[in-house]
Formats: C-alpha cells, sequence, structure tokens
C-alpha cells in the first residue's frame, strides 16, 4: 500500500511531537479515526481545523491547503491487501460480507449502509484471555429507489 509523500511528513510531524490520535481527537473535538483520515488525505478539514491540526503538528502553513482540499478517496491498491491488519478486514468481508448484507436486508430492505453519512469508532476492550479490539461501523441506512 503506497502512502503519498504527504501523509509521511503528516506522520513523521505527528511522531517527532509524540501527539496521539486521542491527543489530536481532544484538541479538534473531532473523533480520532476521523483525523486519521485526515492525515491520510481520506478526508478533508475545514480552515479551522486544518490549522489547529498543522499548529499542532509543527508543520508550515502550506499543509493548511492540503489538508482542506477535497480527497480523491479509496487508497487501497485494486489487489488483496498484504498488511495482515487491512487484510483481516479484506478476510471478514470475504467471509462475513454475504451474511452482513443478508440481515442488513432482512431488517431494512434494499439498500445500502453510507460511508458518507457514517460513523467509525475503535475500542479497546480489555479481556484476562488477550485484549480485543472493538470496531464500531454506524452508517444511515440508504433505500434503494424505485422509479
Amino acid at each position: 500500500m503506497a502512502i503519498s509523500a504527504i501523509t509521511e511528513q503528516l506522520l513523521a510531524a505527528k511522531k517527532a511531537k509524540g501527539v496521539s490520535f486521542t491527543d489530536l481527537e481532544t484538541l479538534l473535538g473531532r473523533d480520532e479515526v476521523w483525523i486519521a483520515a485526515v492525515l491520510y488525505l481520506q478526508a478533508s478539514a475545514s480552515e479551522e481545523e486544518a490549522q489547529k491540526l498543522v499548529e499542532a503538528l509543527g508543520l508550515g502553513s502550506e499543509f493548511v491547503e492540503v489538508l482542506t482540499q477535497y480527497p480523491l478517496k479509496g487508497s487501497l491498491e485494486p489487489t488483496i491487501p498484504t498488511d495482515p491488519l487491512i487484510y483481516r478486514f479484506y478476510e471478514i468481508m470475504q467471509v462475513y460480507g454475504m451474511p452482513i448484507k443478508a440481515v442488513v436486508h432482512e431488517k431494512f430492505g434494499d439498500g445500502i449502509m453510507s460511508a458518507i453519512d457514517f460513523t467509525l469508532d475503535v475500542e479497546k476492550e480489555e479481556d484476562p484471555k488477550g485484549d480485543r479490539v472493538k470496531v464500531i461501523m454506524c452508517g444511515k441506512f440508504l433505500p434503494y429507489k424505485k422509479w
């Protein structure tokens, strides 16, 4: 998976400052996953949000314009991802995608879950057998229109 040179600079500045996504969430009042999407150029920040991010990362004002541009969404290559964590999400969709689709259709009807009117939260759930990753996706249901 290729990461843009701009994202590399943003992440390097974040690391150099010792700032976490949770720290940035507190600063901006936006979810840490959304902030990560901004740094990976998959979401766009407002001018004010971009300015706060750039200042927190100790970067020049030229990054404000970059972070406020409308992104070209979708950064995965068209091949099967090889990063183990990202691959597991691919595997989950391969195994459970059709069952999830069937359950959504049964509960809501023929339609999709929006990825625009959408939130995604990542939580750590402590467990004596090994901590758990809890991913919560919440998207508006959009029924297919008949005409």
